[in-house]
């Protein structure tokens, strides 16, 4: 099983850029698919952007197409999110997700494990 480790987030200004990284501690990092998600109006969490095993296959959510690409390194089993031209609606809560699987994670309900969460906060 991995263990996620969030370091990292802040405050940027609209129409600057973060990159959050989430690093798994343990040594299977290339049999999981991982992403990212953050929480949403009337859902418990809403998927930002996920990626294979392999980097293969990515899937991003609309509101962040074109601002937000899921790099992965696993010879560094690290994965992040960089974000780009960032509006004052994408602060919230941003949670590393991980599930062993060969495809993308598709909903937050088959992910396997969470990391704790790492603040963004987008001013105005």
């Amino acid at each position: 099983q991995v263990q996620l480790v969030e370091p990292g987030g802040g405050l940027v200004q609209a129409g600057g850029s973060l990159r959050l990284s989430c690093a798994d501690s343990g040594r299977t990092f290339d049999s999981y698919a991982m992403g990212w998600f953050r929480p949403a109006p009337g859902k418990a969490r809403e998927r930002v952007a996920v990626i294979s095993w392999d980097g293969a296959n990515t899937i991003y959510a609309d509101a962040v197409k074109g601002r937000f690409t899921i790099p992965r390194d696993n010879a560094q089993a690290t994965v992040y999110l960089q974000m780009n031209s960032l509006k004052p609606e994408d602060t919230a809560v941003y949670y590393c997700a991980a599930d062993r699987q060969s495809g993308v994670i598709i909903t937050p309900e088959a992910v396997g494990s969470w990391g704790r969460g790492i603040q963004v906060t987008v001013s105005s």
